[in-house]
């Protein structure tokens, strides 16, 4: 069984979306709103055509998903360098390492090795049991911390990749 990596397409929208509602469904329950958790096909597309959408799979089966926002699109990140979002694992993959690998991936192989960029930055609820400690377990350091009106605090991380650049 074989795990690639693949850019997203329009005709991933519908896939994608539902990737995002079943990945998302533990965090709703806790009263932690992502707008990913609510994306249908339109927003999925609209997030693929304005992003740096990957989608993880295994013998055509999705696994997980991940994303670059760009200081230069229309959603930009807090700190000038891009920004991950949509991380989501399938249900059926989890406890599987996937998180993990989508991670390292957008870290290391993509925004590090091709896009040369000095950082990166991600979001997550602060309310969350375990998000935040497990960005801080993988080297991010919490920059910032706001109310985008959606029912909880935001917590902003930033995570040095080249170390020249500090």
């Amino acid at each position: 069984m074989t795990q690639i990596f693949r850019l997203a397409q329009e005709a991933d929208a519908p896939a994608l979306a539902e990737l995002l509602r079943q990945a998302y469904v533990s965090n709703t329950e806790l009263g932690i709103h992502f707008a990913a958790a609510h994306a249908d096909k339109e927003a999925a597309n609209q997030h693929i055509s304005n992003n740096v959408c990957y989608l993880l799979e295994e013998d055509g089966q999705l696994l997980g998903t991940i994303s670059l926002r760009m200081p230069w699109g229309p959603n930009p990140g807090p700190a000038g360098v891009p920004h991950i979002g949509w991380l989501a694992v399938s249900p059926t993959a989890g406890k599987q390492g996937v998180g993990r690998r989508l991670l390292d991936f957008i870290e290391q192989d993509i925004a590090r090795d091709q896009l040369k960029c000095p950082a990166v930055t991600l979001g997550t609820a602060v309310e969350h049991p375990w998000l935040p400690q497990l960005y801080e377990k993988r080297g991010y350091e919490k920059i910032a911390e706001t109310d985008l009106g959606l029912g909880h605090i935001t917590a902003y991380f930033k995570k040095t990749l080249i170390k020249s650049f500090q």
